[in-house]
């Protein structure tokens, strides 16, 4: 195969990078490929914008992110580009006249959660109309819902214009916390994991929560309150140390799931 990207059918070929890498960092490449697919799939991709990161095992503060041109339904394992800490790309595939890179505002987010939180694995955000819209709410999300009620601690951080600035990711860092979810005011959602399953399986009952919670506003009666003592006990009972870490039954069945569809996210 040529060591060049072309076009066959409409699919952009790659060489794959498997040779160039290691197993740890090659496993890594395939469950981030999967989980861009399965963002696509379950209606939270915006094309070619947003991003999902996740950090090269044994590789220090050196993490994989999307070449910025490409779809999320086409992303593979070899068309992922690996960049330090600092944003130097440390190994690419050839993307002939494509020439494809890092999008400034994604590794702005993603470079400063990965050196700040080295327990977490993946990184995911997005910009879906559910997200969007509850992101431009005063209120907020809303525990009116068991699903919703799962971010009643999530963290909130006020718009301040496209993420381009370095300095922007100390009050980023500052709003996230240690929490597992971030509302982007006027922006859309974020969320992190210490495996990919688990940021997966966050962002995925973020996107849910948001949207029934749109739908039950669209309605224009009240809605119904739970006690706080009630939305504090159900909030609990999905922390780690009270069940299994979310994503561990999830993802194999998803990885099953996209395979198949298209298992060509391994290549």
């Amino acid at each position: 195969m040529s060591e060049t990207a072309y076009l066959r059918d409409g699919r952009l070929v790659i060489a794959s990078m498997r040779e160039r890498c290691s197993p740890q960092e090659w496993e890594a490449r395939v469950d981030l490929a999967a989980c861009y697919r399965l963002v696509d799939l379950y209606g939270m991709s915006d094309m070619m914008a947003n991003h999902i990161s996740m950090r090269v095992p044994g590789d220090g503060e050196a993490f994989l992110i999307n070449p910025y041109g490409m779809m999320y339904d086409e992303i593979t394992a070899s068309s992922l580009i690996k960049v330090d800490i600092d944003g130097n790309i440390l190994s690419r595939p050839d993307f002939g006249d494509l020439d494809y890179g890092v999008n400034k505002a994604g590794y702005v987010i993603h470079s400063a959660i990965h050196a700040a939180r080295p327990e977490l694995a993946c990184v995911i955000h997005t910009h879906s109309w559910a997200s969007m819209a509850v992101s431009a709410l005063k209120c907020g999300l809303l525990p009116i819902t068991q699903t919703g009620m799962r971010f009643l601690k999530a963290g909130y951080h006020d718009y301040q214009g496209v993420v381009l600035d370095t300095a922007e990711q100390a009050s980023l860092l500052a709003d996230l916390g240690d929490a597992e979810a971030l509302i982007l005011r006027n922006h859309g959602a974020l969320t992190v994991g210490r495996t990919v399953g688990e940021a997966f399986n966050w962002m995925h009952r973020l996107e849910k929560a948001c949207q029934s919670q749109l739908a039950a506003m669209a309605c224009n009666t009240p809605m119904v309150d739970v006690p706080a003592d009630v939305l504090q006990a159900t909030w609990n009972n999905y922390q780690r140390g009270t069940r299994r870490p979310f994503g561990v039954m999830e993802w194999p069945g998803l990885l099953r799931k996209l395979d198949r569809i298209d298992p060509s996210y391994k290549t």
